[in-house]
């Protein structure tokens, strides 16, 4: 994958890119990831096809120096200038997306739905609201708590060891809670992350209204053992678009981006 960048207001936009122009396929990547996370498909495409990974704010090698407004026409505008930087201003294309990813891929497709031919989607964000996100990011007063519980961590951290004690919290949970709140710069990096995605947030119903009229093919990719992100949001999504989408459970945990899955994720890019 070679490497570039794009302005972008006053910041650098980095993502990475295959040789090619056929079958263009966006990109995605998880929470506290980068464009990297796609590298290894790479090798798997057919010769000429086109494989875009871009750089969320405050991930990878992207110089995010808009604070923490990232909006749904940010997205829209930063994708454009990639698509047209490789001849492809108005060529339709396909959404590959992981986690956190999947949240953005939905945000892009509601704005521009008769430009997406498939959407391929790993262990996704994005189809139920995560209350301890919700609550972070869209109450001023859970956000209050939120930037105080990232300068000062102690009473959370000691809550949720109470509850795993307890088994009242998913173990899941308790480790990103163990490895994020316990270093300051990650702590401080979740708040921006966090913030910074809140305004992209999918219009669900809208957005099976928009797959049904644009005959949009959606893949869903679960991992057997995700304890993160579960299948069964997937089968409610599905309700509704059972014609257009398929879902797929992997004998996986929730890293669905892996060499051993590269078939699974191909074989939807390509069909």
């Amino acid at each position: 994958m070679q490497s570039s960048t794009i302005p972008f207001k006053t910041s650098q936009i980095h993502y990475s890119f295959s040789n090619g122009k056929n079958n263009p396929v966006v990109c995605f990547h998880g929470y506290g990831e980068s464009e990297f996370s796609f590298h290894f498909l790479e090798k798997h495409l057919n010769p000429g096809d086109l494989l875009i990974a871009i750089d969320m704010p405050y991930h990878g090698k992207s110089e995010w120096h808009e604070g923490v407004n990232f909006m749904p026409s940010d997205l829209l505008q930063i994708t454009e200038l990639v698509l047209a930087r490789h001849g492809l201003a108005s060529r339709t294309f396909s959404l590959l997306a992981y986690s956190m990813g999947g949240r953005i891929a939905l945000t892009l497709l509601q704005q521009i739905p008769d430009r997406i031919t498939k959407l391929i989607l790993l262990a996704p964000d994005g189809l139920k609201i995560n209350f301890w996100y919700w609550l972070s990011t869209q109450t001023i007063a859970g956000n209050k708590l939120f930037l105080a519980t990232i300068n000062y961590p102690g009473w959370f951290l000691r809550m949720v060891q109470s509850g795993q004690k307890l088994r009242l919290i998913n173990p899941s949970v308790h480790k990103f809670v163990e490895y994020y709140l316990h270093d300051k710069s990650r702590r401080k990096q979740l708040y921006l992350r966090w913030t910074c995605l809140r305004k992209l947030k999918p219009n669900l119903p809208r957005i099976k209204e928009l797959i049904r009229k644009n005959s949009i093919r959606v893949h869903l990719v679960y991992g057997k053992h995700d304890r993160i992100i579960l299948p069964a949001r997937g089968e409610k999504f599905r309700t509704g678009i059972g014609d257009f989408c398929t879902i797929e459970i992997l004998d996986s945990g929730h890293h669905l981006l892996q060499e051993k899955n590269a078939a699974t994720v191909l074989q939807y890019l390509k069909h």
